[in-house]
């Protein structure tokens, strides 16, 4: 069973909106948000389908009381996928800032998801 994390955010309503890139640093930052959404810190949601305006997905950003994007690298897709449709972005997480090399090796490390996903909950956490 995964140990709950809560948001230091203080809202049980927080959306959480990773790049899945075709990168290694982009496939960590969709494992974090898995575990994230996993360990009830916030709701893992479809970025492609803000991207794609889809009705119901538009909704559920809307009724969120933060928004998170976590992008593997400094192409920002996540984050301006989202402002581009008309999101605030209450948090922005970049994984390759956390000094993972970007690369298109899919076989991702163990140690690797790990750093991320600590790192990623110390910023939360922290602000």
């Amino acid at each position: 069973m995964a140990e709950e994390t809560k948001c230091a955010c203080g809202s049980s309503n927080v959306a959480i909106f990773p790049c899945t890139g075709a990168s290694n640093v982009g496939q960590l930052s969709n494992k974090t948000a898995i575990e994230l959404d996993r360990q009830n810190f916030g709701n893992l949601m479809c970025t492609v389908g803000i991207g794609a305006r889809a009705p119901g997905l538009m909704k559920s950003a809307e009724a969120s009381e933060r928004i998170i994007a976590i992008d593997g690298c400094p192409v920002n897709c996540a984050s301006k996928t989202l402002e581009l449709a008309g999101f605030k972005v209450d948090q922005h997480i970049v994984i390759s800032e956390f000094g993972i090399k970007k690369n298109k090796d899919k076989d991702l490390k163990d140690s690797e998801i790990s750093e991320a996903l600590e790192k990623t909950l110390e910023i939360l956490q922290s602000e």
